[in-house]
């Protein structure tokens, strides 16, 4: 078997440079754990950023999954098929939502969710065509699109792929008098992450989601959460929103909703709302395809039970006692829910990089976001010996430092 630089030196060469991988090359998976093409083992601490949710090749997921191979992946949906009413129909309860639009990916989702936003608002609310706007919150990620990355301030993002769309307005996040300042006559919807997981699992203070619902009451707007990264258990509720006691009008949902096995992704809401799209107004090939699912109606399955979103309140309320512990130890700041942490390390320590390769010595993998910042988000299926291994591998890293 070659060794791991071969394959390291194989894919700088062939394959486009727009990721910064840790240098590690993963043959094999189970659970929470990564074997490497040496036979080296890692606990995953990343859980692919939430679409690992249910640990790697579940066994129930991968069943569905092989089930579905022998029967039919792909009829596209100029045909109906066995899986797709099943599939909304149990998402749709599963959210408490009325109609599913199935795509792939969560940039999708997104950009479907802003498709219809915009269209509810010239049928139904009467903006004048091509004036609708869009108010989100500074710091976002939700994907890279083009028409996405119109509204990131991430300057890595945006550099040289302009022109961009128009039709956002972007304010503080967690700034609620700033929504309501931005919110006008021709504001379609209001479109927040209810986490920031790319800013580093930033959570807003008490009360924000929930005048962000009431001000949409008032104003006639739709609230539109992208529950991509916080949604299907990871921050211990089925969604982020819930917590706050709040109902968004619009979820997009992805991720942990192909159960790490294939890209499958949703907008949720109501009937009034999707209600708007009509034939050859939005689609996707493989959006909705059998496999995808089948795969997401075990998906739906594993949460329908509540023992993950259990499991991640209880091992998540562990993580962050023993991560708190840390804060003047090598790091200035936790936040997060659930079994999801962002740590800022303390000024004048390792960079988020450094520490990330510093733990994958230790046997750990996670990465870095914003130069000084760790995300933590291990598999749902972690133990808490194993969770603890991490934190413990962590706490070395910033007492050599």
């Amino acid at each position: 078997m070659a060794a791991s630089p071969d394959f390291i030196a194989a894919d700088d060469r062939w394959s486009t440079h727009n990721y910064h991988p840790l240098p590690v090359v993963i043959a094999e998976a189970d659970g929470a754990w990564v074997t490497d093409v040496e036979g080296k083992r890692y606990l995953d601490f990343l859980a692919g950023y939430s679409a690992l949710n249910f640990g790697h090749r579940h066994p129930d997921l991968v069943a569905a999954a092989t089930e579905q191979l022998g029967r039919v992946t792909l009829t596209s949906r100029a045909f109906h098929h066995d899986q797709l009413g099943a599939f909304c129909r149990e998402l749709a309860e599963l959210t408490g939502t009325e109609m599913v639009l199935p795509m792939n990916s969560g940039a999708e989702a997104v950009e479907a969710a802003i498709k219809v936003a915009r269209k509810w608002a010239y049928r139904v609310k009467g903006v004048p065509d091509g004036q609708a706007q869009i108010v989100v919150a500074g710091s976002n990620f939700h994907g890279r699109t083009t028409t996405i990355v119109s509204f990131s301030d991430d300057e890595t993002a945006r550099a040289d792929f302009g022109p961009f769309t128009p039709g956002f307005v972007s304010v503080p996040y967690g700034d609620s008098a700033a929504i309501a300042a931005a919110i006008t006559e021709n504001t379609a919807a209001v479109l927040i992450e209810p986490v920031q997981g790319e800013a580093g699992v930033i959570v807003p203070p008490p009360g924000y989601l929930a005048n962000l619902r009431r001000l949409c009451d008032e104003r006639g707007v739709l609230l539109i959460a992208d529950e991509i990264q916080s949604g299907l258990a990871r921050t211990g509720a089925l969604l982020a929103l819930d917590e706050a006691g709040v109902r968004a009008d619009l979820y997009t949902l992805g991720k942990a909703l192909g159960g790490g096995i294939m890209p499958v992704s949703a907008v949720v809401g109501s009937r009034e709302v999707l209600g708007v799209l009509r034939p050859g107004e939005h689609g996707s090939t493989f959006g909705g395809n059998p496999l995808a699912c089948a795969v997401g109606r075990a998906v739906i399955r594993l949460l329908a039970t509540g023992e993950f979103q259990q499991r991640s309140a209880t091992l998540g309320a562990h993580l962050h006692a023993r991560m708190g512990e840390l804060v003047g130890n090598g790091l200035s700041a936790v936040r997060g829910r659930g079994l999801w942490a962002g740590v800022d390390i303390a000024a004048g320590g390792l960079s988020g990089h450094a520490v990330s390769e510093a733990l994958m010595g230790k046997g750990v993998l996670c990465k870095e976001t914003h130069g000084s910042t760790l995300r933590l988000a291990p598999p749902l299926v972690i133990s808490e010996a194993d969770l603890d291994r991490g934190i413990d591998a962590l706490a070395e890293v910033l007492a050599e430092a």
